[in-house]
């Protein structure tokens, strides 16, 4: 009963989590269009996040000053989970379209899956694994169908682009295996973020030549709106981490981008063709037997039934 309460809690967390960076997408728009840098914007997320949790964590008397394991871990989750894959998704965008870096994300729990196994830890059930196929395959229609494949330069950069699930593979199965022991999740999401903001502030200083936080004042509404939405998705994204391990984690992309349909369509008056919206029912189809596979009843043998089955044999 306590594995069947805690899957409860896995598949609830990947629900809220996915749904809510959902709501990333049509902010991350609506930014763009009030001419807000992209990098700027990857650490609105990253500033949000740290600074609505801190002041949760020093009322709640958890905030701590990451150290040993704990300074390790979130300096390389912050770096390689959110710095270097917004840096490296913002590089890519230009240059083979955001439906063919969607389909790489769709490669995430595929990734995923291969490096958890790779590492010797537990992997899904047969159901599980057919999820991921319909979520892959789901997800590919709507990354391919939402805003197409064009605008790729050659095939260099299209064949850079799979350093995006790999590195989230990487990452996801890096939080799983290195976890410091007693540790809060909102505060290793708080430090992931810090150091994260750290990363890509260099990066856009290194690149531009400047910080222009200048066109925040834009979009004031925007920043406070993402801000909140990064503050209410991160504490949870690290609990889902703890809860459902790396390969049910990577699957909220599944989530997110059905989500995103949804929101678009609703908020931003955004119109997807048929198919599109046909990608998303075999994501939610890849979901549920996902769900179902987490939450189904693992079979035991009694002991005397194998004493009997060796008699028999």
């Amino acid at each position: 009963m306590a594995e069947a309460g805690g899957n409860g809690r896995a598949i609830g967390l990947l629900l809220y989590t996915g749904a809510l960076l959902g709501v990333n997408l049509p902010l991350g728009k609506l930014a763009a269009q009030g001419g807000v840098p992209p990098l700027l914007w990857a650490m609105v997320v990253s500033a949000g996040a740290a600074g609505l949790m801190i002041p949760a964590l020093v009322v709640r008397k958890r905030f701590t000053v990451p150290r040993g394991r704990m300074l390790r871990y979130t300096v390389i989750s912050g770096l390689l989970s959110f710095a270097a894959i917004n840096a490296l998704l913002y590089l890519l965008i230009p240059r083979v379209g955001a439906g063919y870096a969607g389909l790489m994300f769709a490669l995430s729990p595929v990734a995923t899956l291969g490096v958890t196994a790779l590492a010797g830890l537990k992997t899904p059930p047969r159901l599980g694994v057919i999820g991921i196929g319909f979520g892959l395959a789901g997800a590919a229609v709507v990354a391919l169908t939402r805003s197409g494949s064009g605008g790729a330069e050659g095939l260099i950069w299209p064949l850079v682009a799979f350093a995006l699930p790999v590195i989230l593979a990487l990452g996801n199965v890096y939080r799983t295996i290195d976890w410091p022991e007693g540790r809060h999740p909102a505060a290793l999401a708080v430090w992931s973020h810090v150091f994260a903001l750290m990363g890509l502030a260099g990066l856009q200083v290194a690149t531009t030549g400047e910080l222009p936080l200048h066109h925040l004042r834009e979009v004031p509404g925007l920043v406070l709106a993402q801000a909140v939405v990064a503050g209410l998705t991160f504490p949870a994204y690290f609990a889902l981490q703890r809860a459902g391990g790396p390969v049910l984690l990577s699957q909220i992309g599944y989530v997110a981008a059905a989500v995103g349909l949804a929101t678009g369509t609703l908020f931003l008056g955004e119109v997807y063709a048929p198919l599109t919206w046909a990608g998303a029912a075999v994501i939610a189809v890849g979901i549920a037997l996902t769900i179902r596979a987490q939450v189904a009843p693992r079979r035991v043998v009694a002991p005397e039934a194998t004493a009997a089955s060796r008699c028999a044999a």
